[in-house]
């Protein structure tokens, strides 16, 4: 299938203007030459986007699992959607009278009064109302599109509330829908005020000698519990997962960490990056999406601390969860070899999964991000060539100096050691260069392109988002939830990479497919004639 015919096909049924820019965010994949993508622009008005808004991103990627934060949705109801979860992190409290919020769903309901005189006494009212209910050890407060149009400052509020009191971590963000051009700038968001108000309030640490964070692991269906147990096997001090499974007292103290390990590159790498600066943390891009890459991933841990011990421990380990992946992959891989997928989901997901699929013989015939910057596909090498434009400069650049007391050149020179040995740090390379030669890629895909893409390439499954599950599995494919995992999982690790293999193989060989069709396209037409008046009119169905 050539990028020429699918031109034709799809991108030239739009009007000229729509079609120059639409032919710039896709493009056949080359790894050895990878080009320039366009990404991280505005969605063009009428177009049916995958995208959510920055609100999302920042209270309902990356705030939202953490169990006991308060998050307050400062908006009219209908924005509280994102208040109570809908991408099923699931958490696991210490103990039975721990603080769990993560079933409630706060919001200031602001109503057509608040929106004319102002919302900030509403919103006063309503985090005390939450601390004298709760007694939380934070409460965080989200704006929505119109606190933002009216100019409510929730950082003054919540300045004003936490010195009242006292014993209760109160911050805002400034988080507004239309703040940037998809849930990315959320992320971005939520990311510089965690490291303003809360990373480095707890400077306490335990003895391991192995400190890790995890950032970019959301929990989705399980997915941290599995690699927390999976670390605890191999003698590793997870310190904190940001933020699958979360608490506020792991986040203070996650800048005691030795190293910190990346999954989603997009939607942490800021919190990584600041980290680095000010205490000289070293960060490291990781991938526990399937068993090969899992591997891979816990030897490059033990490389990094060098301890023959954890070295010998990780590869016992290895060996012990390969035996059920390899017995798995045996079992299932006959029914899924030589089959295709698409992928077309946020974060790292359309990168990681293909690692999983190649486990099952399957081929990733296109794939793209919903909220992609250009070095999420091109890798990190393009961004000193990245213009900032103005919907980026929304985004509050933090100004982050050198932690003279508590910044680790220990680290830092153990870094620069294994770099010389070849060892890689800061950087991703993208997916692109991970990517078939051949494959499509595209960034922000329109419900227009998803459609043709089906009808093009008949993929034997598709991984996507709720909003496109129903449309694709009416023309006959498969649809695999990579947001929220449909009803299934966990997917990381060893042991989720079972659970994918067993779920992709029956999915791909249920019949059922191959029956949707419309009534009207396999049964002749009926006709009819029905009298008005003095006339017959016919009538077909």
């Amino acid at each position: 299938m050539s990028f020429e015919k699918l031109d034709d096909t799809m991108m030239k049924t739009y009007p000229t203007k729509v079609y120059r820019k639409r032919k710039k965010a896709a493009m056949v994949n080359d790894p050895g030459e990878v080009k320039e993508i366009q990404a991280n622009v505005r969605t063009i008005p009428g177009i049916i986007t995958q995208r959510g808004c920055t609100y999302a991103g920042c209270k309902g990627v990356v705030l939202g699992p953490t169990r006991d934060i308060v998050n307050i949705t400062h908006g009219p109801i209908g924005c509280g959607f994102y208040s109570w979860l809908t991408r099923r992190n699931q958490t696991r409290p210490e103990n039975e009278t721990s603080e769990n919020f993560m079933t409630y769903c706060f919001s200031t309901d602001m109503q057509d009064s608040n929106i004319v005189f102002g919302g900030e006494k509403l919103l006063k009212d309503a985090i005390q109302e939450a601390y004298d209910l709760f007694h939380p050890k934070a409460i965080a407060i989200f704006s929505t599109c119109p606190v933002g149009l009216i100019g409510d400052d929730v950082h003054a509020v919540a300045r004003e509330m936490k010195a009242q009191f006292g014993d209760c971590n109160v911050f805002g963000f400034s988080c507004e829908g239309y703040k940037g051009v998809s849930q990315s700038a959320g992320h971005h968001i939520a990311n510089n005020q965690i490291f303003k108000h809360v990373i480095g309030n707890d400077d306490s640490r335990s003895d391991s000698k192995f400190r890790v964070n995890l950032l970019g692991e959301y929990n989705i269906g399980g997915d941290a519990f599995v690699l927390e147990e999976l670390f605890e096997k191999c003698g590793i001090e997870l310190v904190a997962t940001f933020s699958g499974n979360s608490s506020i007292d792991h986040f203070a103290n996650a800048h005691t960490a030795d190293l910190n390990l990346i999954m989603c590159h997009r939607s942490i790498n800021y919190v990584a990056e600041m980290m680095e600066v000010k205490f000289g943390v070293p960060w490291t891009k990781v991938n526990f999406i399937g068993a090969e890459q899992s591997a891979k991933s816990l030897r490059k841990v033990g490389a990094y601390f060098e301890d023959p011990q954890l070295i010998s421990r990780i590869e016992e380990v290895i060996a012990e969860e390969m035996l059920k992946t390899d017995e798995a992959a045996a079992k299932y891989r006959p029914g899924t070899e030589g089959k295709t997928a698409m992928l077309f989901v946020g974060g790292s997901r359309a990168h990681h999964y293909q690692d999983l699929f190649a486990e099952l013989g399957m081929k990733t015939l296109a794939a793209g991000y919903e909220f992609a910057h250009r070095d999420d596909y091109e890798g990190r090498r393009v961004l000193p060539s990245i213009k900032v434009d103005a919907d980026s400069r929304n985004i509050e650049e933090l100004h982050i100096e050198k932690d003279p007391e508590r910044y680790s050149q220990a680290l830092q020179d153990r870094k620069a050691a294994l770099m010389e040995k070849g060892m890689e740090f800061s950087d991703y390379e993208g997916m692109m260069a991970q990517m078939e030669k051949g494959a499509l890629v595209i960034d922000d895909i329109s419900h227009y392109e998803m459609e043709k893409l089906v009808e093009v390439y008949k993929p034997d499954v598709f991984c996507a988002g709720i909003k496109e599950k129903y449309a694709v599995q009416k023309m006959g494919i498969p649809l695999k939830q990579l947001h929220s995992y449909d009803y299934g999982g966990p997917y990381a690790g060893f042991d989720g990479a079972v659970n994918f293999y067993k779920e992709i193989e029956r999915m791909v060989n249920t019949n059922v497919w191959g029956l949707i069709k419309a009534p009207w396209s396999t049964q002749s037409a009926m006709s009819a004639k029905y009298a008005r008046g003095k006339h017959a009119v016919a009538s077909h169905t």
